[in-house]
């Protein structure tokens, strides 16, 4: 499909290509054990630990199964986290979507940036016709935002995920592509 990582810009991120480098942001936002707890795996302990992450989420392009990008802040180049789109499955043109922000960068609308430009790659480029996004029930801030994109409940799946020593039921969200072009036409009109 494509033969280089393909770069997003908004108005004040660069989504640009996770690479080695990023190793330390990765470990300061990953390692926030009360921040990540939400993310669906247990908090990283040593920065190896972020150095294989970063491989993990460079390995989706190459792999062919998604896209990861780091959320670079333009005014000072720093990585204030990471979206993606992954679990990508060609035939039946769906996927699922994932983020995590840093703590100091919360509701500061980054994330809702980032992820217009994301959705409209995948739905444009990628040519998907659904995005699922897997939200824990407690986690109000992801929810809320996966509704302000125009995402649809759909229900539970119970017992999906597990960390922090037990399982956990997710949440189940999607928006399909003609729902992206009616929200899109909604936020511009």
């Amino acid at each position: 499909m494509l033969s280089s990582f393909p770069e997003l810009h908004t108005a004040r991120l660069r989504l640009r290509e996770i690479t080695s480098l990023d190793t330390e942001a990765l470990f300061a936002i990953h390692s926030d054990a009360d921040w990540m707890r939400w993310y669906g795996v247990d908090p990283v302990n040593d920065p190896t630990q972020a150095g294989r992450l970063a491989d993990l989420f460079a390995g989706w392009f190459h792999a062919g199964t998604g896209f990861r990008w780091a959320l670079e802040r333009r005014s000072d180049r720093e990585l204030i986290g990471t979206c993606g789109l992954f679990r990508w499955n060609r035939s039946w043109r769906n996927c699922v979507i994932g983020y995590e922000i840093a703590r100091s960068c919360q509701r500061q609308g980054y994330m809702r940036e980032a992820l217009d430009a994301v959705l409209d790659f995948g739905f444009s480029t990628m040519h998907l016709h659904r995005i699922q996004a897997e939200t824990h029930p407690d986690n109000a801030a992801s929810i809320a935002l996966a509704l302000r994109l125009g995402f649809r409940f759909e229900g539970i799946h119970r017992e999906q995920a597990y960390w922090g020593g037990r399982f956990h039921d997710l949440n189940c969200y999607s928006i399909l592509e003609q729902d992206w072009r009616q929200h899109g036409a909604m936020r511009e009109g």
